[in-house]
């Protein structure tokens, strides 16, 4: 753990700096959160690099590290160096001392900090049974995202092969394992350094999506209520809750601590909670969007150059932020996205080009972030997409209702989010049309028309969703909706905040309404955190095998095992000539020939020694999943040597 917190550290301290380029009157904790982002993409992606043309090793993580150090010298003297000792005074003020508002902000960041450390110690956890995930929607993603790391740090993969698809590149955005796999390298255990990079991006998306808010609405209490709305998404599935607990016997407290299901994702709801089906599986989406949100963040800046904040809330013109530099650095950030998070980078391509056209005037801020954008972007993006596996006609087709299924779009839309959408459009109409008690206008003219416009990609993010797949998988439009969400998010946060500060009346009002937006994901969440969910991924059997022919087999060893998620060969960093279905089809590749082929092996046909041959397979695994599924013929493997043996797993070496 010591190693994972340390490397963490180091890589922060980069983006750190690389922060004074972007704002100039941000508050350290920002600067901190987005200097770990930025850093680890500028980590990742300077490894990838380098390893491209030597292979993954210790060196190369050292180099990669030290290009991620290199900004320090931005804040080592100048003028950046006096801002740098003003930030580092102020913050250490703000921690001085005794008072009741600090201790309310203290208990705000340590309970969150408390909470993705309990969440995230469930992503992946051993016993003497084997290895087990407490996410109920982690079943597959875990298993993949484990195959990735150790194909960097086992299996020599470099240029990146595809561990689940032989022969075929990695195009999949694979930057977060990648820096994982580089903490491995360097002597941290995987599971800790996926947990600690876990934490690390998490609360740093919060301190982020805060700090947005609050430059967005200039609302303080409503940065802070916004991001409890992200992590708690939900909608309506706590009535189903109190329906199942009144149809049982248990007492609540029983009820609660072993909750049988999920109640923002399953047959009922599709909208599903984000820290239990986006950030705790989809880990490129965790490190993505934090880094997605700092660029909204400069965009806005060029939406709204005369009215930039200033401070902690006051306004003023800002002539110096139409400097070039600042926006050309943010679009460096932006181009770090392709293989970090693809729909990420695809959702600021159509929010830019929307925003682009309705401030023309900006023109040479937009050509600057452009010009960043394509100098980091274009190179990755042709990498990825040269002799890529995936068919990219796959990822769109009109589609309407987005995964609503037989039910009404509007009832489907209600049943998932809740209250969301009445307290949107609250928050519209109070942003734009509420006065104080002198009967004055609360917000700048300019400001309210601004948020409104800026508002419109996200709305049409919303709309595009519901009327076309962008992805094999329908449900995979999430992606994108949970833009559409995050830009939704201020003025939900605005009217909750709005109504707390108006009366007693009022205050319940939006404390019931804030409840009710939270419930069913503030469940799920605690569902996984009480260790209700106890998944096995890999049982102990199969960990013994795969520890075995990591040790033993050649790194660029080919394996044949059936085409499940969870097979012991993903433990062992070495390719597969075909690993799950439902990875492959959700990246586009079309992997049916080659499953046809594998049951033909497995059968033991006349032609399953040529496929061997075809397939360049060197080792097969016969495992319970073999026999189930393959109806695997081991009487025609027997001519081969048993290369390893544990419990009902055997590995016959075939050439």
């Amino acid at each position: 753990m010591i190693v994972s917190l340390v490397l963490i550290l180091v890589v922060a301290t980069g983006g750190f700096a690389l922060t004074y380029l972007i704002e100039k009157d941000h508050p350290f904790l920002w600067r901190l959160a987005a200097g770990t982002v930025i850093g680890s993409a500028i980590f990742g992606t300077a490894s990838f690099v380098i390893a491209l043309l030597t292979g993954l090793n210790a060196a190369v993580v050292a180099a990669a590290l030290a290009i991620t150090l290199m900004p320090i010298g931005l804040i080592l003297r100048g003028p950046r160096r006096k801002t740098f000792e003003h930030d580092w005074a102020k913050a250490k003020g703000r921690i001085q001392g005794a008072s009741g508002i600090k201790a309310v902000r203290a208990l705000y960041y340590v309970g969150f900090l408390v909470l993705f450390c309990l969440f995230f110690s469930q992503t992946m956890y051993e016993t003497a049974e084997g290895i087990y995930t407490g996410g109920s929607n982690n079943l597959g993603d875990l298993p993949y995202h484990l195959g990735a790391i150790f194909s960097f740090t086992e299996g020599a993969n470099f240029p990146p092969i595809n561990p689940s698809f032989a022969g075929a590149k990695f195009s999949y955005p694979f930057i977060s394992d990648l820096v994982t796999a580089c903490f491995v390298k360097l002597g941290a255990g995987v599971r800790e350094a996926m947990f600690v990079q876990n934490v690390a991006w998490a609360f740093a998306l919060l301190v982020i999506l805060e700090r947005f808010v609050l430059r967005l609405v200039g609302d303080r209490l409503a940065s802070k209520i916004a991001p409890a709305l992200l992590f708690f998404s939900g909608g309506l599935g706590f009535i189903w809750f109190f329906g199942d607990f009144g149809s049982q016997a248990k007492g609540l407290v029983e009820f609660i601590s072993q909750l049988p299901k999920d109640y923002t994702i399953g047959d009922e709801f599709r909208w599903g909670n984000s820290m239990i089906t986006l950030f705790m599986t989809q880990r490129s989406l965790l490190l993505g969007m934090p880094l997605t949100l700092i660029v909204l963040g400069g965009l806005w800046g060029i939406f709204t150059t005369e009215t930039q904040r200033h401070g902690e809330g006051e306004e003023r013109v800002d002539p110096s932020y139409g400097s070039l530099l600042p926006m050309l650095v943010v679009g460096v950030i932006a181009g770090l996205l392709p293989l970090v998070h693809l729909h990420s980078l695809a959702v600021l391509f159509a929010v830019t080009g929307i925003l682009f056209f309705l401030r023309l005037d900006q023109w040479r801020e937009w050509i600057a972030f452009g010009l960043g954008v394509c100098i980091v972007a274009i190179p990755q993006l042709i990498w990825s997409m040269t002799g890529s596996a995936t068919e990219t006609t796959k990822f769109f087709s009109w589609h309407f209702g987005w995964d609503s299924r037989d039910l009404n779009v509007l009832w489907f839309w209600i049943k998932n989010t809740g209250l969301l959408f009445p307290l949107l459009a609250v928050g519209m109409y109070l942003f734009c049309f509420a006065r104080n008690e002198k009967g004055e206008d609360e917000k700048p003219e300019n400001r309210r028309i601004s948020l409104l416009f800026f508002y419109i990609p996200f709305a049409l993010l919303f709309i595009i969703s519901n009327i076309a797949k962008l992805a094999p998988w329908e449900w995979d439009n999430i992606k994108v909706l949970i833009y559409w969400y995050l830009g939704s998010l201020p003025f939900v946060a605005f009217a909750l905040s709005w109504l707390w500060q108006k009366g007693t009346a009022l205050k319940v009002v939006a404390g019931a309404c804030f409840v009710l937006l939270i419930l069913s994901g503030s469940l799920d969440v605690w569902r996984t955190i009480s260790g209700a969910n106890k998944i096995r991924v890999f049982d102990a059997d199969a960990v013994k095998i795969a520890d075995r022919l990591e040790k033993s087999v050649p790194i660029n060893a080919m394996f044949l095992n059936a085409p499940t998620y969870n097979s012991a060969i993903v433990l062992t960093g070495r390719q597969s000539l075909m690993r799950y279905p439902g990875h492959l089809a959700s990246h586009g590749i079309d992997y049916v020939q080659r499953e046809n082929d594998v049951k033909i092996i497995y059968s033991g046909g006349p032609q399953a020694d040529a496929l061997l041959q075809k397939y360049g397979i060197d080792y097969v695994l016969v495992s319970p999943e073999e026999r189930n599924v393959m109806r695997a013929n081991e009487l025609h493997f027997r001519k081969f040597p048993v290369f390893a043996e544990f419990g009902q797993y055997k590995v016959y070496k075939v050439r």
